[in-house]
C-alpha cells in the first residue's frame, strides 16, 4: 500500500490507512519541496508531518509534536533574532539530527528512518528523492521559498509562478522505486496537488514508475464539499489554469490515476466518466475523526480492488 502525500490531507488519509492495513503494509512517499535549513537544523515539514501523525504525535495545532515547548525560539527571540519559522524543542531536535546525519554523508531516506523508528512509527516513511528539491512560489513580485510564502505571506498574493528548483537533477530513491513496483495500491493523497504532490511528481522517473506499475492508482480530492479547508490550493489550481475542482484535479492528473474519489456529485455528470478519464467515485473526503480518516482509507482500498483488473490488464500504459 504506497500513499503519496504532503501536508495534513495526506497526513490524515495515511494515519487512517495505518489503522486499515497495519504498518507493515503501508508505505508513504513524501514531497521534500518544503524542506529548510535554519537553526542549524534540516527541517523537513512534510516527513515530519506524516511521521508525527502516523506516531499519533500531532499536537492539536495541526504541526509540531504534542506538548513541546518552545524555549529555543523565546532564548533566540531574546538575542534579537527575527523568528519567522516557529520550531518546538523536539522538532528542532529532530532537524538537527537530521544535519548531523546529512552533515556526515548520510542519504536522506537514512536520515529520516532513524527518525521514524525513534518515534515507535512501523510504516516506512520515505523523502521522494534523496537530492535537494526547493518550492520555489513567485507571488507579489517576489520569489519566497515555500516555507516564506505559507508564513510570512499566509499564502496569499496572486501566484505567478511555480518552480521545483532541483528536480531535474534528483532522483527517485531506490527505496521509492521498489516501493512503487511492488505496490498492491498505489494512492496519491489529497494534499495540494501543486505544491505537495507536484514536487514527487517532478523528479524524473517518479512519474513512470507510477505509470508502469500494475496496481491500480486512485487519487483522492482534497476538496470538500468543492471547497478548499484550508492552505492555497484553490490559488495554485488557478495559476495552473485548471477549475478549483475534481474535474481540474483530474485534468492536473491526466494519464496517472485509474479512479478518483471525490464528494462532488456533478462529478459524475462531466467528462471524467468517460473513457478518457478516471472512474469516479463520490463519496465523503471529510476527515475530521478517526473514524472519518478510516472509513475514507477502507472506502479508497475498496475502490482500488474493484479497478484491479482493469489496471493489470490494460496494455495501455496510463498516460
Amino acid at each position: 500500500m504506497v500513499v503519496l502525500a504532503g501536508g495534513t490531507g495526506g497526513a490524515k488519509l495515511a494515519r487512517g490507512m495505518l489503522d486499515v492495513v497495519g504498518p507493515e503494509r503501508l508505505t508513504v512517499i513524501a514531497n521534500t519541496g518544503d524542506d529548510v535549513e535554519l537553526y542549524g537544523a534540516h527541517v523537513s515539514p512534510d516527513p515530519d508531518l506524516i511521521s508525527f501523525w502516523l506516531a499519533d504525535r500531532i499536537d492539536a495545532r495541526g504541526w509540531g509534536l504534542d506538548g513541546d515547548t518552545f524555549n529555543v525560539m523565546e532564548g533566540l527571540r531574546e538575542l534579537g533574532q527575527e523568528i519567522w519559522f516557529n520550531l518546538g524543542d523536539r522538532d528542532l531536535a529532530i532537524g538537527v539530527q537530521r544535519a548531523a546525519g546529512l552533515a556526515h554523508g548520510e542519504r536522506l531516506t537514512l536520515a529520516h528512518a532513524a527518525i521514524n523508528t525513534s518515534l515507535g512509527v512501523g510504516a516506512k516513511v520515505l523523502p521522494m528523492s534523496d537530492q535537494p528539491v526547493r518550492t520555489r512560489v513567485l507571488a507579489d513580485g517576489r520569489w519566497w521559498t515555500l516555507q516564506e510564502f505559507l508564513i510570512q505571506a499566509r499564502g496569499q498574493g496572486a501566484i505567478e509562478d511555480i518552480q521545483f528548483r532541483g528536480a531535474d537533477a534528483a532522483t527517485p530513491t531506490p527505496e521509492v522505486l521498489a516501493a512503487l513496483a511492488g505496490a498492491a495500491t498505489i494512492v496519491i493523497g489529497p494534499s495540494n496537488p501543486i505544491l505537495s504532490i507536484g514536487p514527487i511528481l517532478a523528479v524524473p522517473g517518479l512519474r513512470d514508475a507510477i505509470v508502469n506499475s500494475p496496481a491500480p492508482v486512485v487519487a483522492v480530492s482534497p476538496l470538500v464539499g468543492g471547497t478548499v479547508l484550508k492552505g492555497p490550493t484553490a490559488a495554485c489550481m488557478t495559476w495552473a489554469g485548471v477549475p478549483v475542482s475534481a474535474a481540474g484535479l483530474a485534468e492536473l492528473y491526466t494519464g496517472l490515476p485509474d479512479g478518483l474519489i471525490c464528494d462532488e456529485p456533478a462529478a459524475l455528470d462531466d467528462a471524467l466518466g468517460t473513457t478518457a478519464g478516471p472512474v469516479v467515485l463520490v463519496s465523503p473526503t471529510l476527515m475530521d475523526t478517526p473514524q472519518a480518516r478510516r472509513e475514507l482509507a477502507a472506502t479508497t482500498l475498496d475502490f482500488a480492488t474493484k479497478l484491479a483488473p482493469a489496471a493489470s490488464s490494460s496494455s495501455v500504459p496510463r498516460r
